[in-house]
């Protein structure tokens, strides 16, 4: 063999030969992991349930462990809520003074609870170490309820977008459907209306006092020339009608074609024709 031979490799090696790719980015295959690459210690650990607070906590671990809120066993319950105190500070997650405060609460709880308490006066029942604690339980409870109920209610641009529509009025003329109470609403409205503009107008009535003067004489002439004052008035025909009568009796007077007479002090005053006087004379 020559010093410039070439050697060449077989064609048909078999496919289990060819390692398998690592993983793929992008579609592309990786072979070996890069030099570089570091992973931080914590990427794969497991994330705790993220809660409100510490009232939330404990709502958690109580329906968690499927027990009554009014009868709380409260060694579990706080050994358990220690437990997730601790997990929060091994995650290096910074606590708040509730959750602190919180844990405090729950171990004086359960330390009133394992002492003997003391006797209750007859009639009263002895104060529960529980008791205030699972009135803030079910205080938190409801609120968070209702809050929920306000979230579940539809909300713009969370659960629909607003739309805005342009309507072109020149493309299509419609005319409103009237019906026959529309039509009654109207007539009423434009009765109201007239109603507003409704006017009184007041006649004069028309009263001659020569007229009057005329027909006092003629009473005079049919009665003999002598009435009583009263007869010659109507009351039934109004004011306006004897005011002018009375005025034309007064012209009469004035013009002498009547007197009056009065037999004494308080008695019927009497009307006479003057030329009925001057005739008897």
């Amino acid at each position: 063999m020559s010093e410039n031979a070439t050697i060449v490799a077989p064609t048909d090696a078999p496919a289990s030969a060819v390692p398998a790719p690592l993983a793929r980015i992008y579609g592309e295959p990786l072979a070996e992991l890069p030099a570089d690459l570091y992973v931080p210690p914590d990427a794969m650990a497991v994330m705790l349930e993220a809660f409100e607070g510490p009232l939330d906590l404990l709502l958690y671990l109580i329906r968690k462990a499927n027990v009554n809120v009014l009868d709380i066993p409260m060694a579990l319950l706080t050994e358990q809520y220690l437990v997730y105190v601790e997990a929060m500070r091994a995650q290096n997650l910074e606590l708040a003074a509730d959750y602190l405060l919180m844990a405090a609460i729950l171990i004086e709880i359960k330390s009133r609870m394992l002492l003997p308490r003391p006797r209750a006066v007859a009639g009263d029942e002895a104060e529960d170490p529980r008791a205030e604690l699972v009135r803030r339980l079910i205080e938190y409870e409801q609120m968070k309820r209702a809050a929920h109920e306000l979230n579940e209610l539809p909300q713009a641009e969370r659960d629909f977008d607003w739309v805005e529509v342009w309507v072109e009025k020149a493309l299509l003329r419609r005319l409103p459907e009237v019906n026959p109470s529309d039509l009654q609403a109207a007539w009423r409205a434009i009765l109201r209306q007239a109603k507003l503009h409704t006017r009184h107008q007041v006649q004069r009535e028309e009263l001659s006092v020569r007229q009057h003067m005329a027909s006092i004489l003629r009473q005079l002439r049919v009665a003999g020339g002598f009435v009583e004052f009263c007869q010659l008035f109507d009351p039934s025909q109004g004011a306006p009608v004897v005011v002018v009568h009375f005025l034309a009796l007064l012209e009469l007077a004035r013009e002498k074609l009547l007197e009056m007479t009065q037999a004494e002090a308080f008695a019927p005053l009497y009307l006479r024709l003057c030329d009925e006087r001057s005739d008897d004379a």
